[in-house]
């Protein structure tokens, strides 16, 4: 068993609970989890790239002179890379860089995303955070308090529009529903901070 603090918002421990890392897989896979982070990385890439080769540019086919006899270097028609205005040697194409990442192995590495998070004691669970209103300085001071200086995922039970716009404005902080985590937000990010209803549903959606 795991044991995981509670903290409330000033940033004092009130209490700890017992995480089983069976949950969670029991050992984390790092090669699963290797490869989620490529696939994401994949995935996010657009692939639209595009530049014009010699047989796309302007410009006559016609050899520019003679093979031999002429004192120049051999040239072949203006539309040759080397040319001011030709074409792009090796010419870049659209491409899809996509790579599949079926649902059972999306989940197994979620499972070792969060359990790298809980065996490095990077993974804290917040009580009674709310925001009434809008309003940065109520974050910013909630991560002083909690010592989080450096990238965190924040993960919230449901949507508060409140939290996330109190949070955009604060370097660093991610904000996520938990039903919405994925392997590679989590492994990206050096803390992670649970609600404590975040994390009861947490542990109800990956004990199923």
């Amino acid at each position: 068993m795991l044991e995981v603090g509670i903290y409330n918002t000033e940033g004092q421990k009130i209490n700890t609970m017992q995480v089983d890392e069976r949950i969670f897989g029991g050992t984390v896979n790092v090669p699963l989890l290797k490869q989620a982070i490529v696939a994401y990385h994949a995935n996010r890439r657009q692939g639209t790239v595009k530049t014009k080769g010699r047989g796309e540019v302007s410009g006559s086919t016609k050899k520019l002179f003679a093979q031999k006899h002429t004192g120049n270097a051999r040239r072949g028609n203006i539309r040759t890379n080397v040319m001011r205005g030709g074409g792009m040697a090796f010419a870049k194409k659209p491409r899809d860089f996509r790579k599949d990442f079926p649902k059972n192995m999306r989940k197994a590495a979620l499972k070792s995303a969060i359990l790298a998070k809980l065996l490095g004691n990077d993974l804290m669970v917040v009580e009674g955070l709310q925001v009434a209103a809008p309003k940065t300085k109520v974050m910013a001071g909630l991560m002083k308090n909690l010592k989080i200086n450096r990238s965190c995922l924040l993960t919230l039970a449901q949507q508060d529009k409140n939290i996330y716009l109190s949070s955009r404005n604060v370097q660093d902080i991610t904000v996520m529903v938990a039903a919405d985590l994925n392997a590679f937000d989590v492994a990206t990010r050096q803390k992670m901070l649970v609600t404590s209803q975040a994390m009861s549903a947490l542990l109800n959606q990956e004990a199923k």
